[in-house]
């Protein structure tokens, strides 16, 4: 599992949202899939709900995953276009 470093100069909720970034690229979170929910992020990478609630709005804002109230977040399909391309 990918790790958030304290020591990084990234703020933390940037660190989670380049992780979940790299999971969806690399096809770990599929297009279409549902990314695993808050409460479990907060635990898994051992931080606040409001770290997990700003990388993912990171996330929304780059166009890779769409949040729908009462259902979840979820990759959108198709991803677009990598900046790194």
């Amino acid at each position: 599992m990918d790790k958030i470093s304290p020591d990084s100069p990234a703020y933390v909720y940037e660190q989670l949202a380049a992780i979940l970034e790299r999971k969806i690229r690399t096809g770990e979170y599929p297009p279409g899939s549902r990314l695993p929910g808050e409460l479990v992020m907060t635990h898994d990478y051992g931080v606040g709900p409001g770290t997990v609630r700003r990388a993912l709005t990171i996330l929304r804002d780059a166009g890779l995953v769409v949040t729908r109230p009462a259902r979840g977040t979820f990759v959108v399909d198709p991803l677009p276009a990598s900046d790194d391309a």
